[in-house]
């Protein structure tokens, strides 16, 4: 899209100090943020967040191949959001032995993924040993795969049970096998918000905490969000300036994930969740507050594949990966499914006019699907 053309949309959309923002590499204010998550206008905050990514990484679009492994659902913080945790004993609950957990892992070795993701309750029935273990066990057995694993809210429960600062438990993760952490546990740093809805888990300032600590011994991470549920408008912006400042100060990030609530089966069940209008101007606006993220990601179980595949018109440059097996989406009533072929990711993203461009868990480059190598 013309940049004449955008300035007429911006002008539409009463954004055009924003535009002028935006076209300069200019960095946007909690004011500007909170106006674009309030705009009615999505086409032209997403030609804006576009011309971002555009400048970002070009025509690429990003996946992985990677398994989902979610070990226990067995969780001391009940968080109100939430349709995955239950407590021991429920009839739902479980807690997956060291030899399920490298089954699981055993099966996907075949079709070349490069990364295992685990998160899962904080479950007091398990010792910090066993954490240790299933590192080494999934070291042990694909040395050459990356292990990204643990909220920060998982990471300061293992801490506890280990009777040690985060930042030694954290060197001790990744001697065990640790490459990265996944991100998820921020919702929204809010107190406000964190009272209401999550008043057990750990607070936004120690969630920052852990991945200032993480960033400094080296293990790189990705950030989240959690959105459309109680925040407002203002809250976010404040969540992502946040992150952004953090950002700034360790550039330990790789990407930043708008999580998009789904109510079905939480104790927020009458609440309605947000639209896919609501989904796009999220991914956008993180496009366009997020200046020093080179990567937004839309979490296709979380939004929907053909959504996702929409949003890379909205500032989003990676579609996360196969998956395999998922289950915290899943509780709360997605009905996307639990797998996508590395073919169907390819084909989804050409389809949008992008590159398609395999990534390992740290963004090199496994292999780039231009027309060129098919």
């Amino acid at each position: 899209m013309d940049r004449e053309h955008i300035t007429g949309l911006a002008r539409r959309a009463g954004l055009e100090q924003i535009w002028e923002k935006v076209r300069g590499s200019e960095r946007l204010t909690a004011q500007d943020a909170v106006t674009l998550l309030e705009s009615r206008d999505l086409l032209a905050v997403g030609a804006l967040a576009d011309v971002a990514r555009e400048r970002a990484v070009g025509p690429d679009a990003y996946f992985i191949c990677n398994r989902h492994i979610n070990h226990t659902n067995v969780c001391r913080n009940r968080c109100l959001f939430c349709a995955f945790s239950h407590e021991d004993g429920d009839a739902e609950a479980y807690t997956l032995s060291i030899d399920q957990v490298l089954d699981k892992a055993r099966e996907s070795l075949t079709g070349g993924v490069t990364e295992i993701h685990i998160v899962g309750g904080e479950n007091p029935g398990l010792p910090y040993s066993y954490y240790l273990e299933m590192l080494r066990g999934l070291k042990e057995l694909a040395p050459s795969v990356h292990i990204q694993a643990f909220t920060a809210s998982e990471i300061v429960y293992l801490a506890g049970l280990a009777g040690k600062p985060v930042e030694d438990v954290l060197v001790e993760l990744k001697q065990a096998g640790l490459g990265s952490l996944p991100g998820g546990g921020a919702e929204i740093f809010a107190g406000r918000v964190r009272d209401l809805v999550c008043n057990r888990k750990i607070s936004g300032e120690q969630w920052l905490n852990v991945m200032r600590a993480a960033h400094r011994t080296g293990l790189k991470s990705n950030a989240t969000m959690l959105y459309g549920h109680i925040e407002t408008p203002a809250e976010v912006a404040d969540h992502l300036l946040r992150l952004r400042d953090l950002q700034d100060e360790t550039e330990g990030f790789n990407a930043f994930i708008p999580l998009s609530f789904q109510p079905a089966n939480t104790q927020l069940a009458d609440l309605p969740g947000p639209s896919g209008y609501d989904d796009l101007l999220m991914l956008a606006v993180s496009r366009l507050v997020l200046d020093n993220f080179r990567h937004i990601k839309a979490f296709w179980i979380n939004v929907g594949l053909k959504l996702a595949q929409v949003s890379l018109a909205f500032g989003v440059d990676d579609l996360d990966g196969t998956v395999v097996e998922e289950k915290i989406s899943h509780a709360a009533g997605v009905d996307t499914g639990q797998v996508i072929e590395r073919d169907e990711l390819v084909r989804v993203i050409r389809a949008a006019g992008r590159v398609p461009v395999e990534r390992d868990t740290l963004y090199n480059v496994v292999r780039r699907y231009d027309e060129a190598q098919g």
